[in-house]
């Protein structure tokens, strides 16, 4: 049969302080898939395993046999990714229905001997929730093929990186562990640094280069300058390679990840030129026919170059205009881009190439008219929670769009966190809850889920030094395992995940780790539920922060003035104000009520922390409760300047100096809370940083910002607010125009 690979394994008894384990290992090693498996199974067990080859099965003697074989049709109902565990005597049998099925059930195996469960696993089946589930990677290729976030220092760093294959290794072997199946690569303009085209030859990049100087938070929210003279005239090298050796290096990268179960994307914005700017007449203008040409034929080489890309996605923005003629968004999109895969697709017949269409900056029936004939799947995609994945579980914005859908349309989830760069996150239940609510597979096609702000590449915020640096997938291990394995599978057990908690961190009771680490990440969807900016220019919870151009600091004014995030059942404070000096019932979760939240939260992570800390010995876990002491002291800073802006929105309705006197203690607890925060955050996180989508942030410098909202406070002269010129904060629009 097609996809017939076994894999035989056999478990020794478990004997007084022992671990059961395989005693022999038959696999078909032609399967990368599954021979990933293997070597997790090998690294997990205590000593080496004999391993043999499939044929050589029955020839071995077994004591207690197990075998995993991936057979198309088997698994759980025959579906993709699925597998079956079976557990009859001492024979356990895992069936895949495909190789990476196959290997999920192996990965299965290897954590059951790395927690010590392997004798007692049950029969059970497995099928995945959320079929495609992805990461979205902004990636820094070059400074001359920059990507969105590349004025940043995150950018910067990792643009070497990026030509590393020990870090492409590193970075998918993570993804396969934690379920992961689509790696998603986010350029403006990535051509010229990934393929050479044989009408405009010069355009092609060899080597890899970054600039010189100081970057800042100056640049534009839509890229248009993102490669600027100055930068141009101060490049530095790092790396030398060829335009082919490239080429080489991305094939190898997609082989891997295909090896690993992982679909690779290559996902654009438009029209950017960057690095072909000026040559063979190529400009970014809409109506350039050489543009055009030169576009449609570098979309043909990359999907003839990459045999395992799988498809690619295009945005109709950042800089499109909004034309009605010939050079309309859609129309341009569809001569290069729909145009260009037909044009390999032809030199390529019956190979299957996926578009993906974000709906951002244009309109469904636009987008499917003039990629009706399309030559292949063609899906959608849409920002689920806009910039702010931690927020609410259910976010509204997608329940406009899905009865509009065409029948078998589907859309990808656009899944952003520009909420949380710096710190470790871990709350089971809120990932669970977030990935439950997912609109189903008859109008999803998957998800892919990542930052504009921050890279995850490798990770440079952190004081201490090491080479090379820690990946963030690594550094936040629980946090990429949680939105992995439960979108997988989101029955997947609280006491499973404490288990590996546990097997990570052994110097801990994995309960009492959780009872701290879960109340601390719900810091950030509590607080952004409640002060709400749709996108990430417009809200940073790290840092109480938007882009300076928009705000800059949050004082205790635009709390007061700020609205709650849409469909959150969240009151603002006006609202609450409203209803209490009229004396109605509340509808919703008050200001109060979310200040008591965060402020029991944090408490509980804090109560937890000085029990672990006389037992951390790894500099990890050390990280992680640090990680978990400064959220939570983000959250009394939050809990606290609510609270006060909820005093001092009363005292400017009633001038009661009660009112005006509860607002200045509360946000001088706020201060204390804060220099805590600072405290702790600055002695683990380099100061300052520079955002591409915040600018500059230094926690401790914002002390005088939160100082200055107490004497606000004590300066405050009632009826200042006029509700009447207020404009309206609430976003309730889809985020699809």
């Amino acid at each position: 049969m097609k996809f017939r690979f076994t894999l035989f394994l056999t478990a020794a008894c478990i004997c007084a302080g022992q671990v059961a384990v395989p005693d022999a290992i038959f696999y078909d090693d032609a399967s990368r898939p599954i021979a990933f498996a293997v070597n997790e199974i090998q690294k997990a067990a205590p000593g080496a395993i004999p391993e043999y080859r499939l044929n050589q099965a029955g020839g071995i003697n077994c004591k207690y046999c197990l075998t995993i074989s991936a057979v198309a049709g088997g698994g759980k109902n025959g579906s993709a990714q699925s597998y079956a565990i079976r557990r009859t005597g001492n024979s356990t049998v895992v069936i895949g229905a495909d190789p990476a099925g196959a290997m999920y059930g192996g990965l299965d195996i290897a954590e059951a001997i790395r927690i010590g469960t392997f004798a007692s696993l049950a029969s059970s089946e497995h099928a995945p929730y959320i079929s495609q589930r992805g990461i979205k990677f902004n990636i820094p290729l070059d400074a001359r093929t920059p990507t969105y976030s590349d004025n940043s220092d995150a950018a910067q760093a990792n643009i070497p990186e990026m030509w590393s294959f020990d870090f492409w290794r590193e970075f998918i072997d993570e993804m396969a562990r934690h379920r992961y199946n689509v790696l998603s690569l986010w350029s403006l303009h990535p051509f010229p640094s990934m393929v050479k085209v044989p009408e405009f030859p010069k355009v092609a990049l060899a080597d890899v280069k970054r600039t010189t100087i100081p970057l800042d938070n100056t640049y534009s929210h839509t890229g248009s300058d993102m490669v600027r003279p100055a930068t141009l005239a101060h490049l530095e090298t790092v790396r030398t390679i060829s335009i082919e050796d490239k080429i080489q290096f991305w094939r190898d990268v997609m082989r891997y990840a295909k090896d690993h179960g992982i679909d690779t994307y290559v996902i654009t914005w438009n029209i950017f030129t960057f690095g072909a700017e000026g040559q063979y007449g190529i400009t970014k203008a809409q109506d350039n026919p050489v543009t055009i040409a030169y576009f449609r034929a570098s979309v043909r080489e990359m999907v003839l170059a990459y045999p395992d890309l799988a498809g690619m996605g295009i945005t109709a923005g950042e800089q499109m205009e909004n034309r009605s003629d010939e050079f309309s968004k859609e129309k341009w999109l569809w001569q290069t881009y729909g145009e260009g895969v037909r044009d390999a697709l032809r030199k390529q017949p019956g190979r299957q190439f996926r578009m993906i269409h974000r709906y951002h900056q244009t309109g469904q029936t636009e987008i499917l008219d003039q990629f009706k004939d399309y030559p292949g799947p063609f899906d959608l995609s849409f920002k689920y929670s806009i910039a702010h994945m931690y927020s609410i579980p259910n976010p509204p914005y997608i329940n406009d769009l899905l009865p509009g859908m065409p029948p078998g349309r589907k859309t990808w989830l656009t899944v952003r966190n520009d909420d949380i760069y710096s710190f470790r996150w871990a709350n089971i239940d809120y990932a669970r809850q977030y990935l439950r609510n997912i609109p189903p597979p008859d109008k999803i096609a998957g998800f892919y889920m990542g930052p504009d702000g921050y890279i995850w590449g490798r990770e440079f915020l952190s004081r201490k030094t090491s080479h090379p640096r820690p990946l963030v997938i690594s550094k936040q291990w629980l946090s990429f395992l949680l939105w992995g394995r439960l979108s997988y599978d989101p029955d997947l057990s609280d006491a499973q995940i404490h288990r590996v908690v546990g097997q990570r961190f052994p110097e801990v009771d994995p309960t009492w780790l959780m009872d701290s680490w879960s109340p601390a990440s719900m810091v950030f969807p509590l607080i952004t539920r409640f002060f709400w900016g749709d996108i990430d220019l417009r809200w940073f919870p790290e840092a109480c922060l938007s882009h300076p151009r928009h705000q800059g600091w949050f004082t205790v004014r635009h709390f007061i003035e700020g609205s709650s995030m849409p469909g959150s059942g969240v009151l603002n404070i006006l609202e609450w104000r409203k209803i209490q000096a009229s004396g109605g019932s509340m509808t919703g979760a008050t200001p109060i009520a979310i200040a008591d939240a965060l402020a029991d939260h944090a408490e509980r992570a804090l109560a937890g922390l000085p029990r672990l800390r006389q037992k951390a010995a790894s500099y990890e876990l050390q990280a992680t409760l640090n990680d978990i002491e400064a959220m939570a002291y983000l959250g009394q800073y939050y809990a606290a300047k609510i609270r006060g802006a909820a005093s001092l929105a009363m005292f400017d309705l009633t001038a009661a100096a009660p009112d005006q006197a509860a607002a200045v203690r509360s946000l001088e607890a706020a201060l204390r809370h804060w220099r805590d925060y600072a405290r702790v955050y600055s002695a683990q996180y380099k100061q300052p940083v520079l955002y591409n989508r915040v600018g500059v942030v230094d926690i401790p410098a914002l002390i005088a910002n939160v100082d200055a909202d107490v004497e606000m406070a004590r300066s405050w002269k009632p009826k200042t607010i006029d509700e009447s010129k207020l404009a309206p904060r609430r976003s309730d629009r889809p985020f699809s125009k």
